[in-house]
Parts: structure tokens; C-alpha cells; sequence
């Protein structure tokens, strides 16, 4: 019973029908597994132990009626922390902001709760999800459970924290320029960025989607199904899918596969991980596909101009602070957001723009190839206690931009580990389709998966 922690949600839902296991008996193991775990990593908001009990006890009185309220009844769920639920303050990762109770749930709350879905907690985030990295001067620290003094990235932080740590099976993230797979890279995780609006998000900005943090592809689909449904709240939601969520492999003979291994901007990729990737690409190849090396369609000029319309953004948000609450901003957002001040509203759109140019290249690149691979970082670890995996604020965003381009193309992209590095910390391998090919690339990905095997390696507390 001491594993109980490492079932996915399909186990779970199969041992509280056939009643081998409750509810009850299933979070008593789970709650003492995070009591040990937490302490260490850091990754939880608004968790409240006695509360969770009570809906687990709930729960396993409908199960032992043969009543589930719903096809995830008593299944655990983190939500991060941006992730609105009734009732509880959004903080932003930051000690500036004001608490104040959110009035609704976000749609990806909304549509967990109608399942039947126990939300076990929230998850930290860095200051206004601006960071991957786990630094925050509201929640503090998260850290890698792989290597505590190791960072997990962010801006889901906690929630790929706790996936890797075993706080359930099932965990939601979001994603504007990475922030859910580059965390669930550096964490050993399925990190899935749909196609934008697949997931409704409120508020839903350029590039802004909820996404899936598992362990397994699996878990992963699993969640797409009550996730991917549409709400109103969002402006950019897509109709109902005509067909069921599956996660079935398929062949991938025939397939035309561009492989990246160059960003065209930022951090040069280490060594190591792009043989990974190119182990990976390999797979593919013996199985049928054609893989072809193809060049980056991220530049300077394009990081740079996202960088610059962000930090204008930023500002215009900081500057509207009380001086006690810009006190409170951690010192690398301030200094980050700070030129911000300087930027004309010509100079901000031309920011802008370069997203358009992004979406452009990536739907060109489609014309000729069905996937493309690539590194989902360009670096495989760096310091907990580091803001970015540069810990410069003027270069805020030179790990990003293998991810970055997807969003702004608005197509599905996925992270999946493909091998460990030397020092034993996971490397992640991207995976992005065309845009609305969501079910598609989960069951490319499940192929690949199936290839590389399950981890069997997951970190336990000291």
C-alpha cells in the first residue's frame, strides 16, 4: 500500500469501482506522502489536509453505494495557482498583489469539479507567471524533486513539482511561452500545450492555454476529456471535438518529421541533449518516418521584439502599484520590467508584431513536414534560488525559444522526457503538430512512449 501515490487516475478509477480500495484509504497514504515531500520541494497553495479528508470520506461513501458523482469522483488534482477557484485569493506569485477571494472557478476548475474531481490543492507560480523558475516572494522556493538544489522551471513550478514528486496523478498548468513544458522537462514529465482555446482559460490572452502536467500520456488524455470542453468566458474557445479523446498509438511510417536542433536565438543547447533528441528522432526513423535536419525559424529580431512588448506590458502593471506594493516585486521583474518606462507605443507594436511573424514561419514549416522534434530546453538544469536560467534581467527569455514560437502559431506542442543527463536529471523532447491536430499528437506521443518505456525512477523524500 505504500505505492499507492504512483497509480495513475485509470488505476485509481478501477480500484474505487471494484471497491479494492477507497477513497479514504487512497488520500491517508497520499496526505502522508505529501506531510514527507513538502517540506523539501515546496510546490503547494491553499492545501488544506482536513478539508481533503472530508471530501475523500464523501467520496467513498458514493463509491460504496455504486453513486460516483462523476467519471473522476474522488480523484486528486492540482490546479496552478493562476488558475482561479471560488473562493480563494490569486496571489500571482507575488507579495504585491492584494488578496482578494476569486468569485468563480476558472473554466479548468469548473469542468474538473463537474467530474467529481477532488482539488487537492493549488500550485505555486513565480511573480506573475513572468519567470520560469520556481523563485517567488509570495510562495518562496519550489524546487526540483529530481535535485532539490535543482530548479524546476516555471512558470508552473509547483505543478510540475508535485507531478514529479507523486501528489496525485493528474496536474494543470499554463502555458504563454512555455510554462508548462519547460517545467515538465526539467521535471521528467508529459507537458501538453493544446491548440489555442482547446482548453477555455479565463482571462485568455495571445497565446494563453491550460494544459495537462502527468506523469504519463495516458493521464494526460484522460484529462483532455474533461478539460477540452468549450465555455463562453472564453473568446477564443473551439467547438466540441466530433470525436473521443484517444490514446491509442499509431504507426508513423510515412510520416515527414523536421528535426530542431538549433534555436536561432538564446541559449546554445547543451551537447547532451541534443543527442537525446536526436536518439529519439532515431525511433522514428527505424519505424518508418522520414526525418530531415531542418533550420530554426526563431531570430534575434523576434526574441527581442516579444521581449520588448512584454516588459512594456509589465510595466504598464507594476507602474499602476502603490510604492508599498512595488516594494514588494521581486528585484528581477522590477529590473527586468523597468526599461518598459522608455518604450514608445510604435516601439511596443512592432514588439507585438514579431508574433505574427512567428506564426507565419510555423505555418510555412507545415506546408512540408507533418511533425517537427526539437529540445524543449536549451539547458538541463540550473541554481533553485535562480530567477531564469540565465539569472540575467536583460536577457530574461534566451531559454524559451524552442517554445515560444507554438504558442504564438497557436498549434498543440509537447514535452515528453526522452533519456537523463548524466547527473540523473530528466531531458525533455518536444513534439508539436499542426494546429487542431491535438488528438493526433497524443497518440504520436503514446507511440513514442510505448518505444522509450515507462520511468520507473521517480524521486522519493530523504
Amino acid at each position: 500500500m505504500s505505492d499507492l501515490h504512483t497509480l495513475t487516475a485509470a488505476e485509481l478509477l478501477a480500484r474505487f469501482a471494484s471497491r479494492q480500495l477507497t477513497p479514504i484509504d487512497y488520500y491517508d497514504q497520499l496526505l502522508t506522502h505529501i506531510d514527507r515531500w513538502e517540506p523539501q520541494i515546496n510546490a503547494l497553495y491553499a492545501f488544506d489536509p482536513q478539508q481533503v479528508r472530508q471530501q475523500a470520506q464523501a467520496s467513498t461513501e458514493r463509491w460504496n453505494k455504486g453513486q460516483p458523482n462523476g467519471a473522476l469522483d474522488g480523484v486528486p488534482v492540482t490546479l496552478k495557482e493562476l488558475i482561479a477557484t471560488e473562493g480563494q485569493p490569486i496571489p500571482l506569485g507575488s507579495a504585491a498583489t492584494r488578496l482578494t477571494p476569486a468569485l468563480k472557478d476558472a473554466p479548468p476548475a469548473a469542468r474538473l469539479r463537474e467530474a467529481g474531481a477532488i482539488i487537492l490543492a493549488k500550485t505555486t507560480v513565480p511573480d506573475f507567471g513572468m519567470l520560469s523558475s520556481g523563485l517567488s516572494s509570495f510562495h518562496g522556493i519550489t524546487r526540483n524533486p529530481w535535485n532539490t538544489a535543482n530548479n524546476t522551471g516555471g512558470s508552473s513550478s509547483g505543478a510540475a513539482a508535485a507531478a514529479a514528486a507523486g501528489y496525485g496523478p493528474l496536474h494543470v498548468g499554463t502555458d504563454i511561452g512555455g510554462s508548462v513544458r519547460l517545467p515538465a522537462a526539467w521535471c521528467g514529465l508529459v507537458g501538453f500545450k493544446p491548440t489555442l482555446g482547446r482548453i477555455p482559460i479565463d482571462p485568455y490572452y495571445t497565446g494563453r492555454t491550460a494544459g495537462p502536467m502527468t506523469r504519463t500520456v495516458d493521464d494526460c488524455v484522460l484529462l483532455m476529456q474533461h478539460l477540452a470542453r468549450p465555455d463562453s468566458r472564453d473568446a477564443t474557445s473551439l467547438p466540441p471535438l466530433t470525436t473521443q479523446w484517444s490514446n491509442q498509438s499509431l504507426s508513423v511510417k510515412g510520416l515527414r518529421i523536421g528535426l530542431m536542433l538549433e534555436p536561432g536565438a538564446g541559449l546554445a543547447p547543451e551537447d547532451f541533449v541534443c543527442k537525446a533528441v536526436e536518439q529519439a528522432a532515431r525511433l522514428f526513423e527505424a519505424h518508418g518516418a522520414k526525418v530531415t535536419v531542418i533550420a530554426p525559424i526563431m531570430d534575434r529580431a523576434q526574441l527581442d521584439g516579444l521581449d520588448q512588448f512584454w516588459r512594456a506590458r509589465q510595466w504598464a502593471e507594476l507602474s499602476a502599484l502603490s510604492s508599498e506594493q512595488f516594494d514588494k516585486v521581486l528585484p528581477y521583474i522590477r529590473d527586468w520590467a523597468a526599461p518598459g518606462a522608455d518604450i514608445t507605443g510604435v516601439e511596443a507594436v512592432r514588439g507585438f508584431n514579431q508574433t505574427f511573424e512567428m506564426r507565419r514561419r510555423a505555418a510555412q514549416l507545415f506546408d512540408t513536414f507533418d511533425l517537427v522534434l526539437s529540445p524543449t530546453n536549451q539547458i538541463n538544469a540550473f541554481a533553485a534560488d535562480w530567477p531564469s536560467p540565465s539569472n540575467d534581467p536583460q536577457q530574461p527569455f534566451e531559454h524559451i525559444v524552442f517554445t515560444v514560437p507554438w504558442n504564438m502559431s497557436e498549434q498543440p506542442a509537447l514535452s515528453i522526457n526522452c533519456g537523463f543527463a548524466a547527473d540523473g536529471m530528466p531531458i525533455g523532447l518536444q513534439m508539436i503538430a499542426p494546429r487542431f491536430a491535438d488528438q493526433w499528437l497524443l497518440q504520436i506521443a503514446k507511440t513514442y512512449e510505448n518505444w522509450r518505456g515507462a520511468i520507473h525512477c521517480w524521486p522519493n523524500p530523504a
